[in-house]
């Protein structure tokens, strides 16, 4: 019986670590959150903003910006497996499509204001889809 007991034991401690772990897992999902909003105000300053003006401050603003969310990001004390696979694709998903997007948008759509609105909600979207799917993860 004691053998059991032990089991049952450990098997709830098990439990309520796991539990733990997916509460506080839930800083991923604002970390993609502030990502993706920021795209919402950087994606208009890149393809409306010209010069060297706008180059310096861009540089500038998405360097805080990477900064400032990879020092959150360090200071996390639950990283769930598959992180590293799952922050990959989404990073990666977003990196082509700003990309096309400011390829696009510096030589067919110049200027376009319509393109440059649907350009930075394209680049929100993985960022946002991934921020909805881990905060379903860590509930």
């Amino acid at each position: 019986m004691g053998t059991s007991g032990n089991a049952v034991g450990a098997l709830g401690r098990a439990a309520t670590l796991e539990k733990a772990a997916r509460r506080r897992s839930g800083w991923y999902a604002r970390y993609l959150a502030v990502f993706g909003g920021s795209q919402l105000l950087l994606v208009p300053a890149a393809l409306l903003w010209h010069g060297f003006a706008a180059a310096a401050t861009l540089a500038v603003a998405q360097v805080l910006l990477v900064g400032g969310l990879s020092a959150y990001a360090a200071r996390q004390p639950v990283v769930r497996r598959g992180f590293g696979a799952r922050h990959g694709v989404i990073v990666a998903t977003w990196g082509l499509v700003f990309a096309g997007t400011v390829a696009l948008g510096s030589t067919l759509f110049a200027d376009s204001v319509p393109f440059t609105a649907v350009g930075a909600l394209a680049c929100a979207l993985p960022l946002a889809i991934g921020a909805g799917l881990e905060q379903r993860r860590s509930s």
